[in-house]
């Protein structure tokens, strides 16, 4: 069986995208799978037997050309669903970043998040009709100490998405619902160099199943926004009541390089 509605999932190799793609297909969309990996093929094979079309496309979304290669996979059909979720960590002291590395993570975060964004919305807007999900994170809410681009690249992406649903909220049948967890179990530490610290060492993470499960029924409810999980839920509320440099020195202790020894 081969769907009628079509969506998009970014960043759908591992993790969070990959459920998400799995519970999309699962709901009857054709989809197109992207992430910068060649391993979207095999999760494109895996997520075949749910019955409709997978097309997998291996892009770097951190550029125009990787996101204008997507968009020319998807061969002029009509979008229903976006889950723009693809996204890139990086640990360890500003300082000691190299420029192309923290680049990149705002690259892929925020210009080709919101390009995707643009060139995705235009159409839904001009017929009233179509559904978005934008990962953020409650990292936005939190100064990330040795993890400062990451987090500051969720804070926008949080406040973008609000920002943008006010400015469509006269295009009823389009809605934007951003999800918010808190560190989950996927490969995210390891690529961002983080498993020497006590949050990525911590086997209290999230489950992406879970997560994505969170981000798709307040998607389907048309909900504004969903913090995954009650822990992250008191998390979120207690950092508008504590003060920058608290919070700054609290995520301190969770990625300081080395802090899973302390």
């Amino acid at each position: 069986m081969t769907g009628t509605k079509f969506g998009i999932v970014t960043g759908a190799s591992t993790g969070i995208g990959f459920e998400l793609a799995h519970i999309a297909a699962q709901d009857g969309y054709d989809l197109l799978v992207v992430a910068d990996e060649a391993l979207i093929e095999a999760s494109a094979e895996d997520l075949r037997r749910h019955g409709t079309q997978i097309i997998a496309v291996e892009a770097d979304l951190s550029s125009i050309e990787g996101v204008d290669q997507l968009l020319a996979a998807a061969n002029g059909r009509q979008v229903d669903l976006l889950c723009a979720n693809a996204g890139r960590g990086l640990g360890h002291g500003f300082l000691d970043q190299a420029v192309a590395d923290w680049r990149r993570v705002i690259d892929t975060n925020i210009t080709g998040t919101l390009y995707l964004l643009h060139k995705i919305l235009k159409p839904m807007v001009a017929r009233n009709e179509g559904r978005v999900l934008i990962t953020g994170s409650i990292a936005g809410f939190i100064p990330g100490s040795f993890q400062a681009v990451y987090n500051g690249s969720k804070a926008f992406i949080d406040s973008f998405a609000d920002a943008i649903r006010n400015e469509l909220k006269e295009s009823k049948g389009v809605t934007i619902t951003t999800l918010m967890p808190g560190p989950v179990e996927t490969e995210f530490f390891d690529r961002a160099d983080m498993l020497d610290t006590s949050v990525g060492a911590s086997d209290q993470k999230s489950d992406p199943a879970d997560v994505a499960r969170d981000g798709w029924e307040a998607l389907m409810k048309g909900e504004a926004q969903i913090v995954s999980g009650w822990k992250n839920k008191l998390q979120v509320a207690a950092a508008h009541v504590t003060p920058a440099a608290i919070l700054a020195e609290r995520h301190r202790q969770m990625a300081e390089p080395g802090s899973a020894e302390d």
